[in-house]
């Protein structure tokens, strides 16, 4: 290949955070193919390839540090004629640094330590990271290029500094989550990044479901001018291939153009499914297990599964109880059916009728309340993981995340299980969610999506009994949870003062059963749980 043209690999890969041996075979292999299949002149590598992200306190065992670097050196002798970014925990002089080695003929020629670490949102690398201080360039095929990792690329002055040292190509590795709208923020950042500072920016991003993250690849190349040149597949590993002419910008061989959905339900859908996926994968369970309700948060959450692991892997229970309609029935059978999977009625009268006799003495003369509705929800909690521990399979909450926000689940009840799929996603999301996989393929019976939502604990019980209408719900959480808004200020965005004062007294105090949730699938950028991190015993309170 001439001067100034350069043959990439960009390796999208789906990795294991820990899993070390399993990751670096993927990388050996990788870079055989890099080599063999391509002749490709460098292959770049996401963030921490070799430990994977983000690896947490794993990085404060001495024993994890160790094992890594022996990595590194198996890595190391497998790399012949070709350039070779690889990035890991690298404990230097008596301190971790979040870095990358230029690696080609079984030596290290060039090891650059992350000099900008996030400490917000879900990162927390000031916790285990000394930021680097140097800038690390090099030359390759004429042209000279530098190594970035992540949130550098995000910070003007790095790469002002860059272009400054004579850089004209800056490569950037990256485990970069997704949240919806993503994608579009960090082009727009990446592009004015390029566009400012001349640099071409080749940007390898890591894929897959890591707990409650999912990183979405969508690994780009973007050019001189701030125009996006290049473009791997969303949510989908491999390894993308792609030649820059720096002499003849406009001749470039791209491979693999692609352009990412622009309908937000298919992107957030599709997150959905791999988190679900690579949560049950990475975890070993033989499959998922779902108790079926014949409402649309079980009916989305079944869909979701299917997609994951395909209808031999999930398995449903339909747990009616003497307040179960029958078109919630019938509905939930029939959407076994139509994803062909194993399903099975267990009544949960039996069990029901048994508790509230070896209580009724307690319970002598005291009113029925939401203790009974509890003591059913917990029966069908009982079922599930009793199979869960029969079968293997992982129970899949159905909870969705104005339940969570409100505190409208039972702990121990619906609330058990192993991962929520919809952790994070709005009620009101959930129906968009389910009329666009039906536009796909009716997955879901359209009485599902049409009836009023209930949770069937009482005769003709209807959420809206105990909560305002989703659509009224929703936005109101959003404000307060997401945006940190003050409630006079969602107030005077035109809610009704007494919905929203009940809204946030019913977030404070709940924050007792958040905690205990199962992990789900991170979509927002104010998630539970490693976003939005509040005290339980608190104080506090912005209500009146």
């Amino acid at each position: 290949m001439s001067a100034n043209q350069l043959h990439i690999i960009l390796a999208q890969l789906n990795l294991t955070v820990g899993d070390l041996e399993g990751n670096t075979k993927k990388i050996i292999a990788s870079i055989d193919t890099a080599c063999s299949t391509y002749n490709a002149d460098i292959i770049i590598f996401p963030e921490l390839t070799i430990s994977s992200y983000p690896p947490e306190d794993l990085l404060l065992r001495p024993a994890f540090l160790d094992t890594t670097r022996k990595a590194l050196d198996e890595i190391i002798t497998a790399t012949n004629n070709i350039h070779v970014l690889i990035g890991y925990p690298c404990l230097h002089e008596g301190e971790l640094y979040n870095a990358c080695s230029l690696i080609k003929n079984k030596k290290i020629l060039q090891t650059y330590f992350k000099q900008n670490l996030p400490n917000y949102g879900v990162f927390d690398e000031k916790r285990y990271f000394k930021k680097g201080t140097e800038h690390c360039l090099f030359d390759i095929n004429g042209i000279k290029a530098a190594i970035s990792i992540c949130e550098d690329v995000w910070v003007p002055e790095f790469t002002q500094e860059i272009a400054a040292a004579g850089a004209q190509l800056l490569f950037n590795m990256n485990a970069s989550p997704y949240h919806k709208n993503k994608l579009s923020q960090r082009e727009e950042i990446i592009s004015k990044q390029a566009l400012n500072s001349g640099l071409y920016i080749v940007y390898t991003n890591l894929v897959g479901g890591q707990d409650e993250l999912v990183f979405d690849g969508n690994s780009m190349i973007i050019d001189n001018h701030g125009k996006r040149i290049f473009h791997a597949p969303q949510f989908i590993e491999g390894l993308y291939s792609t030649t820059l002419d720096l002499e003849c910008p406009n001749n470039h061989k791209l491979n693999n153009v692609y352009t990412a959905p622009s309908n937000e339900e298919e992107n957030i859908y599709n997150a959905l499914v791999l988190g679900v996926k690579d949560y049950v994968r990475k975890n070993n369970f033989k499959g998922a297990l779902i108790g079926l309700s014949g409402g649309i948060d079980s009916a989305l959450t079944l869909s979701i599964a299917v997609d994951a692991l395909g209808s031999k892997n999930v398995e449903v229970l339909i747990m009616p109880s003497r307040y179960t309609a029958d078109m919630s029935n019938e509905d939930a059978c029939l959407q076994a059916k139509m994803l062909n999977v194993d399903y099975e009625i267990i009544s949960i009268e039996q069990p029901f009728e048994a508790l509230l006799k070896a209580l009724e003495p307690r319970f002598k003369d005291l009113p029925t309340d939401t203790t009974e509705e509890n003591i059913q929800a917990r029966c069908r909690g009982i079922l599930l993981m009793a199979v869960s521990n029969k079968s293997g399979k992982i129970v899949l909450t159905t909870g969705n995340k104005s339940e969570m926000a409100v505190g409208y689940a039972t702990l121990y009840g619906d609330m058990a299980g192993g991962y929520a799929p919809l952790k994070d996603v709005w009620k009101t999301l959930v129906y968009r969610l389910a009329k666009w996989r039906n536009t796909q393929q009716a997955v879901i019976p359209e009485r599902v999506i049409d009836r009023p939502p209930t949770a069937e604990l009482r005769h003709d019980q209807l959420d809206q009994d105990s909560l305002p209408d989703y659509e009224i719900l929703d936005p109101i959480l959003e404000q307060y949870i997401e945006l940190d808004r003050h409630p006079k200020k969602i107030i005077a965005a035109g809610y009704d003062a007494d919905a929203v004062y009940k809204l946030i007294a019913l977030v404070d105090r709940n924050e007792y059963k958040r905690r205990q949730a199962a992990p789900g699938v991170r979509i927002t950028e104010r998630a539970f749980g490693r976003d939005r991190r509040y005290p339980i015993s608190s104080g506090y309170t912005e209500n009146k």
